[in-house]
């Protein structure tokens, strides 16, 4: 019996092969960069500017000057790293002109209101009063961390939120690894005593026993006493 053919299976390109495509002008390979690295770059942006709009202007600038200057892309650090120099430098030099200097190991913390970043939305419970609460401890959270010194803040942001590893981050940021390091234990301390004053009275309605609970806890317990309705 012959055996049925191997399923095919997509790899996905590689950085070389994409920067190589894109060099040629292949619409395809702008697309695939934009689509892999977009959620992460806008993401550094804003930590950096705070503002939506802001960084979503950012972004598009860097694409510009990447795709411009394409061939100074060398392979010698991922396409990834590549982007969020750019990125970054971009969000930094809109900040410097906003500020006239601006340094990343210098910037005090900043108490005015800020907008809020989307992070990826809970898995909704079908309860209501559930998904309020962890929408508020969701939203206290991002609070706490636009709140942070920005060069915590773009620390938390790459290791936490993006999971990049303490090499990536270092070298992103052209910092130590014991830097990122010491960086992210005083992020997250500054998170955890931010987060301290203020989601005590949320977690008082984390697991809230009202609304259809309720209705259908107290239906159950008449039921089984055949109290009629």
């Amino acid at each position: 019996m012959s055996s049925a053919p191997a399923p095919h299976i997509a790899i996905p390109a590689s950085d070389v092969e994409l920067v190589r495509r894109a060099c040629n002008r292949e619409e395809a390979a702008f697309r695939t960069i934009m689509e892999r690295h977009n959620r992460r770059l806008y993401r550094l942006a804003r930590s950096i500017l705070r503002n939506e709009s802001e960084a979503e202007d950012a972004v598009q600038e860097a694409y510009v000057k990447a795709f411009t200057h394409l061939s100074g892309f060398r392979g010698d650090s991922t396409l990834a790293t590549w982007l969020a120099r750019i990125t970054m430098n971009e969000a930094l030099g809109r900040l410097r002109r906003e500020r006239q200097t601006v340094e990343l190991d210098t910037i005090e913390v900043q108490h005015t209101e800020a907008e809020i970043i989307q992070f990826p939305q809970m898995v909704a419970s079908g309860d209501p009063e559930r998904n309020t609460a962890q929408r508020e401890i969701l939203r206290l959270v991002e609070r706490a961390m636009d709140n942070l010194p920005e060069s915590f803040r773009i620390v938390f942001m790459a290791r936490v939120i993006e999971g990049m590893s303490v090499e990536e981050t270092a070298n992103l940021l052209n910092l130590q690894p014991e830097t990122v390091k010491t960086r992210l234990h005083r992020a997250r301390r500054l998170m955890r005593d931010e987060l301290d004053k203020q989601i005590g009275p949320v977690l008082m309605d984390a697991f809230p026993f009202a609304g259809r609970r309720c209705e259908r806890m107290t239906n159950a317990v008449l039921r089984r006493l055949a109290v009629p309705r």
